[in-house]
């Protein structure tokens, strides 16, 4: 299960612009193997999910899978069919808003082959351009 936010001090948060390349978050820690984000983003947290899931059921329970990205921001959305105006809308989900260079997931104890393969079938579950880095 992915992290999100159980409680947040506000309800509805403003969006702000994104700018720049991570300063933080931009090097493997744990795994041999790394997916690194190469554009802005946001990615929701049904994306995140799909992704590890699809990677954690290609390596069959074998390996160890990290997730290096935390969904903490709302975001909202108006209902379908209604008219312009009428402030903001409800908050729906929690998104992660991600930088170029910042490690979405690692994975370690895999041959280099798995690990290519697992990681590229994340990358299609998410809404941004990625590659593959490894620290060996």
């Amino acid at each position: 299960m992915v992290l999100q936010p159980r409680k947040t001090k506000f309800r509805k948060r403003q969006r702000r612009r994104t700018r720049g390349v991570a300063s933080r978050g931009n090097v493997l820690q744990f795994g041999e193997f790394g997916l690194q984000a190469l554009a802005l983003g946001a990615i929701k947290v049904n994306q995140i999910e799909s992704a590890r899931k699809a990677l954690t059921h290609f390596l069959k329970r074998g390996g160890k899978v990290w997730v290096r990205i935390l969904a903490d921001r709302p975001y909202t959305s108006r209902p379908a069919e209604t008219r312009m105006g009428g402030g903001k809308g409800d908050p729906v989900g929690f998104h992660a808003a991600v930088k170029p260079g910042h490690i979405l997931f690692e994975i370690a104890g895999v041959s280099r082959k798995d690990a290519m393969e697992g990681l590229g079938l994340a990358a299609f579950k998410l809404p941004i351009p990625t590659r593959v880095v490894s620290s060996r």
